[in-house]
């Protein structure tokens, strides 16, 4: 009973959480391994690791008690790529494997994970991966992925929304756990302008927040823009973006350095069409920042906890609503109301003992 239980996560693209001297892209689904594998890792019971792709550091290191293992190359063929993770998976060898965001990938682990008698745990980053409504039945990869969750030992959503259509649609049983941060109830708000965080995916629509720039001429922007994997519109987005006086593009900030953008933020706007729980609505609201969102509203929440306004899908709705969110009171309202609610639902604190609960069951 002594024993350490070890657990892997495995999420490519996580390095550069680990290491802010790589400068290579990274999502919400990264910041929610790295903040989870770096909480596990506080407790000596857990000996945890995270297979990450190459990104020319050493094999392995130990980062934040973090065992960091180099275990695939992106610029590989998928089959060097495919031994690549499996030898990485062998030799790390623990008792569960965690991975995020839909791929073959998901299957070729959930492959290792049953022929060599270890835990298989899935944890979902967005509602496009299994809402029918977005799927492409005819993909072989589509499938096995659906396969491998419907096998999984524990499969984690981000919101109850997206476990009833897990069950509805697959009939797979998963446990509600939204993604947690850090959080300190110090609020050190200053507003100063109007914040966009995210990547250049398609599914982000960043182009909206160019045009609410462009209908308030008066306020300030701030657009944070990593480019996205494999997106070639992202110059014609700068370009766009320079054009606008009262919008400052800024192509990359650390992970670490981000807060300090939050806390000067009047309002956080979300331009997405689609999103599993942002990881954004989490850091504007423990730094008591009102989020503005077009579409996204995961659980109804910013109606419910009172910390937001969500258009719908209405773009008329949505200026009108950033007009309501200019007002001072109402403004400190909302943000008020959103750093008691991430207080209360995103510590990771108190989210770290539901995934070591799982995991002593599992074992």
């Amino acid at each position: 009973m002594n024993k350490k239980i070890k657990v892997c996560f495995v999420m490519p693209k996580t390095y550069p959480l680990f290491n802010t001297e790589t400068t290579s892209v990274f999502g919400g689904a990264e910041v929610d391994v790295y903040l989870t594998a770096t909480e596990l890792a506080k407790d000596e019971a857990f000996k945890v690791s995270c297979v990450v792709a190459d990104y020319e550091q050493k094999e392995t290191e130990l980062r934040e008690n973090v065992s960091v293992v180099k275990g695939l190359n992106f610029n590989h063929n998928q089959l060097k790529i495919a031994i690549s993770l499996w030898k990485s998976l062998k030799e790390v060898n623990a008792d569960i494997y965690i991975t995020k965001t839909a791929s073959l990938g998901v299957f070729l682990i959930y492959l290792f994970c049953r022929l060599q008698n270890k835990k298989f745990i899935y944890r979902t980053a967005s509602q496009r991966e299994f809402d029918s409504k977005y799927n492409r039945w005819n993909s072989l990869s589509n499938f096995l992925f659906i396969y491998s969750l419907k096998r999984a030992d524990t499969v984690f959503c981000q919101n109850k929304t997206d476990r009833k259509l897990l069950k509805k649609d697959y009939n797979i049983n998963s446990i509600s756990l939204a993604n947690a941060h850090r959080i300190s109830s110090e609020n050190k708000r200053s507003p100063e302008f109007i914040l966009w965080v995210g990547r250049s995916a398609r599914v982000k629509r960043p182009d909206r927040f160019l045009s609410l720039a462009r209908k308030k001429p008066e306020e300030k922007f701030i657009m944070i823009c990593q480019k996205a994997t494999g997106d070639n519109q992202y110059d014609k987005l700068k370009d766009e973006a320079s054009k606008i006086n009262n919008l400052d593009f800024i192509p990359r900030v650390t992970f670490k350095e981000i807060d300090s953008y939050f806390q000067k933020a009047l309002m956080f706007v979300n331009t997405s069409d689609s999103e599993g729980f942002p990881n954004t609505f989490i850091q504007a609201g423990k730094c008591a920042v009102p989020i503005l969102s077009y579409k996204v509203n995961p659980d109804n929440l910013l109606n419910e906890y009172n910390c937001g306004l969500c258009a719908d899908g209405d773009w008329n709705l949505f200026l009108d609503q950033f007009n309501k969110l200019q007002v001072d009171d109402f403004n400190s309202k909302l943000g008020n109301n959103g750093l008691e609610y991430v207080l209360k639902n995103h510590n990771i604190e108190n989210t770290i003992k539901t995934y070591k609960n799982i995991f002593r069951k599992l074992i």
